[in-house]
């Protein structure tokens, strides 16, 4: 495979421009020349059980189909034989570039390999393929998302910069879940060695599943009792585990909990008080980003990449979108105002009294 990959240096900025420009490949899949009107598009997921990917897949979808390009989608249910099986039919279906979201950022290296056999470039989405020789990486910039998560939890504790707290990680298989956990470490690490936070408890969620959020926060209480004053959870569904093993306590309300997706369980859980904020992802910036990005590679123009991610072979051209902070101060300002999610939606079982004015009202 034929990869050049040109660095430049933008002068009067501190920062370097990778741009990637793919020439025609030997062998494989027929490859789609600059300028062609259609291409095809191979999008691997790892899952559509959960709504996000949904909503993702028909953003990407959409955009990409307004750019001229058809798009095939296989979703591999959380198993990583299964993607892999996925991966060669998208291959032998002749894509021009293959967009992959992991189940397993490891087990996808091979994935990668078969791509790049065929002729084939590849693009992470969200979630990076470790140890491989990826072409392109976008995502959020997911430090950032922990470092957001524990600023709040930090912050707003019932004493600021004091308290015990439960940590609930995400799955080990997901590099996104390692991702956040430095971004909390990085904002917790003064607090923990002075001794001012203490972690009560803390583990994995393997496979990001609600019940098992609901077993650590479980056992947490087991453990030390109903005595800590925050649960530091990496996402929205193990928010909602942690946050139904506090009612069954009758602790929901009393105990912070952090998330992140802006799920509309999880706003509508902000709106009730029983979780604490959440992180907003614009995932159509991300979807429409990626659309077009697969574009452009498929048809070897130019891709800018002002970001660079070690996946652990090689630094990986990125391009990181931001996120921003979601709490029930500003739900309206946010995922209501972006159309992200409607004011019904997020308000659905908050008495009509107990509601701020509707938009426009």
């Amino acid at each position: 495979m034929n990869l050049r990959i040109f660095l430049v240096v933008a002068s009067l900025v501190l920062s370097v421009l990778l741009g990637l420009v793919l020439g025609q490949r030997g062998g494989g899949a027929p490859q789609a020349a600059a300028g062609d009107a259609r291409v095809v598009i191979g999008l691997s997921l790892d899952t559509l059980e959960e709504a996000r990917w949904r909503a993702d897949r028909d953003i990407f979808v959409a955009r990409a189909n307004g750019l001229g390009a058809e798009v095939v989608v296989l979703a591999a249910n959380g198993d990583d034989t299964t993607q892999v099986g996925d991966v060669e039919k998208l291959l032998t279906r002749g894509i021009d570039v293959l967009v992959i979201v992991p189940h397993d950022g490891k087990a996808m290296a091979k994935a990668v390999r078969m791509a790049h056999d065929a002729g084939v470039p590849v693009i992470a989405y969200d979630r990076i393929v470790r140890d491989s020789p990826l072409d392109l990486y976008v995502s959020f910039d997911n430090v950032r998302v922990g470092e957001l998560q524990a600023r709040y939890l930090v912050d707003h504790l019932p004493t600021p910069g004091r308290g015990r707290i439960v940590r609930i990680y995400g799955a080990r298989s997901d590099n996104n879940a390692a991702l956040f956990k430095a971004g909390q470490d990085r904002v917790l690490a003064p607090y923990l060695e002075r001794g001012d936070i203490t972690v009560v408890h803390e583990d994995w969620a393997e496979e990001w599943k609600p019940e098992n959020a609901k077993r650590i926060v479980n056992a947490a209480i087991t453990a030390s009792g109903p005595r800590f004053d925050a649960v530091l959870a990496s996402n929205d569904g193990t928010a909602g585990g942690a946050v139904q093993a506090l009612l069954e306590e009758g602790l929901a309300g009393r105990v912070l909990v952090t998330g992140q997706d802006a799920e509309t369980v999880a706003l509508q859980r902000i709106a009730a008080g029983t979780q604490a904020m959440t992180i907003y992802k614009p995932l159509g910036s991300l979807a429409r980003g990626a659309a077009e990005l697969a574009v452009k590679l498929a048809r070897r123009s130019v891709v800018v990449a002002p970001r660079a991610v070690d996946n652990g072979a090689t630094a990986v051209p990125s391009v990181l979108f931001d996120v921003v902070t979601v709490t029930r101060d500003n739900l309206l300002d946010t995922v209501v105002a972006d159309g992200f999610a409607t004011y019904d939606d997020v308000y659905r079982g908050i008495p009509e009294a107990a509601r701020p004015p509707r938009p426009g009202t």
